[in-house]
């Protein structure tokens, strides 16, 4: 009869290069081989090729953000800062930004925290990386409203109210339920609009 082992030696995590953000511009293009990275954390991230599900529900939520707040208002895969205390070691690109003034101010500067009116991610495979790293990154950083348009799950996570690395709020919408944006509460998403069937 097999012996159940319950005593296994904690696992031994191999070293990691922390990253800065620094040291992440200056890394030359060849390393990258036209990777698409992003640093989060002073981690690497690899931003995945993007399936249909994924591609086709960013481009109908950039469709209706543009209609709700005008083009030069919403960016995509825009890279922001966050919180002082995370910008040396992070640099995070949501799949879009709703900016609170039009990108004409962000010429030759990246949006902070307090510029955004809203941040969105669109996750098929990177669920969890989004609800839970990414929601701390933008709570501490105090982004007012972050939405993750859960692809497989077919609803959309809408936190708000960021307070002491977390937010206070944090609900789920079903596919046949809307949200509105706090910064336009008459404009209506159906949750279902976000995807193609």
């Amino acid at each position: 009869m097999p012996t159940i082992v319950t005593d296994l030696p904690a696992q031994l995590v191999p070293p990691r290069k922390r990253w800065t953000r620094s040291e992440y511009e200056e890394l030359p293009s060849i390393l990258l081989d036209g990777q698409r990275l992003e640093l989060i954390e002073g981690e690497l991230i690899d931003k995945m090729g993007k399936k249909p599900p994924h591609v086709n529900s960013v481009a109908l939520l950039l469709e209706w953000l543009f209609g709700v707040f005008g083009a030069r208002f919403v960016l995509q895969e825009a890279p922001i800062n966050v919180a002082a205390e995370d910008n040396p070691s992070s640099e995070p690109e949501p799949d879009l930004i709703v900016l609170k003034v039009d990108l004409s101010h962000f010429i030759s500067k990246k949006p902070q925290p307090g510029d955004l009116h809203l941040a969105v991610e669109v996750a098929d495979s990177t669920i969890g990386f989004d609800l839970r790293t990414k929601a701390h990154l933008y709570a501490r950083a105090g982004i007012v409203e972050y939405w993750v348009l859960d692809v497989t799950g077919r609803r959309m996570i809408v936190h708000r109210d960021p307070q002491g690395g977390t937010y206070g709020s944090v609900v789920a919408y079903g596919a046949d339920e809307s949200v509105a944006p706090l910064a336009a509460p008459d404009s209506r998403l159906l949750v279902s609009d976000a995807f193609l069937e």
